[in-house]
């Protein structure tokens, strides 16, 4: 048994069952949709097929971070418990939950001076985050300290790739992030958007990609690029999306196919209800270990 506890947020965008099974609480951010805030629960109170299928119907979801109060109760019963805790939260570049995750640390640390908090910053987002999330917790397993994981998690975080690309444009028209005039364009002329997650972990666009089996082909190719020992790559490898299946499962394919050594199949996961408020339907994401993230 280990003297601490590993959580994260709901946006690690990881399945309920498997962070249940490893034993990584998560507090939930929350979304507004059609008059009605839910829990980012990770489908407990809305599956995403109706979540995304509402999207696709025309409701526009807005999404609110965790607030100080609610990581001090999040927090709290482990502390009780006699626990520490080491949280790894959402990318500063996206929410502010991190900077709430740190007020309620200093504020419980008051209450419980001999317990040790740790907070990470990940620098990612969905399963990416989740990446990073699982390979502490697979240190933790195999018995390694509290400051060693983070340690490790805070030297290697820029290490996780996050490469996205969309092949529906509908939503960041409907959400102001494009113009109606290039939503039109980049439907007519098949445009698929490719982004990765900067050094300081932001959405990036990098570039527009012609055709679904073309950016399919290119965000498979930023893997033999960056991958750690490139075709030898022997880590993890997790893709989420976004009620697209089908193309998630042909990037995996490809995946397969090029990294042999991979260490296990590649896992699968939605885009959850918060991340999914704002790329809407029909974005793939992949994400695996490889060379620092510079720029």
């Amino acid at each position: 048994m280990t003297d601490y506890i590993l959580t994260c947020c709901s946006t690690a965008d990881m399945p309920y069952e498997y962070l249940n099974k490893r034993d990584i609480p998560f507090v939930c951010f929350h979304y507004n949709m059609d008059g009605k805030e839910y829990l980012d629960d990770l489908g407990q109170t809305m599956s995403f097929e109706e979540f995304y299928g509402r999207i696709a119907a025309g409701s526009m979801p807005t999404t609110s971070q965790v607030n100080v109060g609610e990581f001090v109760d999040f927090f709290e019963p482990f502390l009780k418990e006699g626990k520490d805790i080491l949280h790894i939260s959402l990318s500063t570049g996206l929410s502010g939950a991190y900077n709430s995750a740190c007020i309620a640390k200093e504020e419980l640390l008051g209450k419980y001076p001999d317990r040790k908090i740790f907070v990470v910053d990940s620098l990612g987002a969905s399963s990416g985050y989740g990446l990073l999330t699982a390979t502490a917790a697979d240190m933790r397993d195999n018995g390694a300290p509290i400051e060693e994981v983070y340690a490790w998690v805070e030297g290697n975080k820029l290490n996780v790739h996050h490469w996205f690309f969309s092949t529906d444009l509908t939503h960041y028209k409907r959400g102001g992030r494009i113009s109606a005039s290039a939503a039109v364009m980049g439907a007519l002329l098949n445009i698929c958007p490719l982004l990765n997650m900067s050094y300081d972990g932001k959405l990036i666009p990098r570039t527009k990609i012609r055709g679904k089996k073309h950016v399919i082909a290119e965000i498979v190719h930023m893997m033999e690029e960056h991958a750690q020992n490139g075709a030898e790559y022997s880590g993890k490898c997790f893709i989420s999306n976004s009620a697209c299946y089908e193309d998630a499962r042909r990037v995996a394919d490809l995946v397969e196919e090029k990294f042999p050594n991979l260490e296990c199949p590649v896992m699968i996961n939605s885009v959850g209800t918060v991340i999914g408020a704002h790329t809407g339907p029909g974005t793939v994401a992949l994400f695996f270990f490889g060379d620092k993230r510079q720029d």
